[in-house]
């Protein structure tokens, strides 16, 4: 049985192409996904809540083998300066738990979007579906065009190898 929920009800409603994947219901992280579902790290993109001095958080969102550059991000956005939130703050912020914080779960809440400029190159990406243990596999396009996202290079490798 699939998995449905607002997130996969708002896609369907917007005729979006899409796929779902049901994962662990632990949080597992990027690096767990990807060996789950037998993908590579860097189609596998998590959300990361970010603070602004004033304002709504920013969510940004990264290839797993990146981590995100919180200058960059700031910069992108015209902000002084930004900052990363406790995981229990995030969770506050969100309504969500982390591992299930998902733009696509958040949609019309005030939240800005940028995605890392890397998921353009890609014709589709992994991100959470808005709860733990749910994947959902879209193209950039789609998921820019329903959150309002932009692309920026925010995100900076953690292995340069990968």
């Amino acid at each position: 049985m699939t998995v449905v929920n607002n997130v996969t009800r708002y896609l369907d409603a917007h005729k979006v192409r899409y796929t779902v994947f049901e994962t662990p219901p632990e949080k597992i992280g990027a690096e767990g996904t990807a060996a789950f579902l037998g993908v590579a790290l860097e189609l596998i993109y998590k959300t990361i809540v970010v603070k602004r001095e004033r304002g709504k958080p920013i969510l940004a969102v990264i290839p797993g083998n990146s981590e995100l550059d919180l200058k960059a991000l700031a910069t992108a956005l015209g902000e002084k300066k930004v900052h990363l939130p406790t995981e229990k703050e995030a969770e506050g912020l969100t309504g969500l738990q982390a591992g299930g914080i998902s733009p696509l779960a958040l949609i019309n809440k005030g939240f800005q979007v940028v995605v890392d400029a890397s998921a353009q190159a890609q014709a589709e990406i992994h991100i959470s579906g808005g709860q733990r243990g749910l994947n959902i596999r879209l193209a950039p396009g789609d998921l820019s065009r329903l959150t309002s996202a932009r692309f920026a290079p925010i995100g900076r490798k953690n292995n340069p190898e990968s």
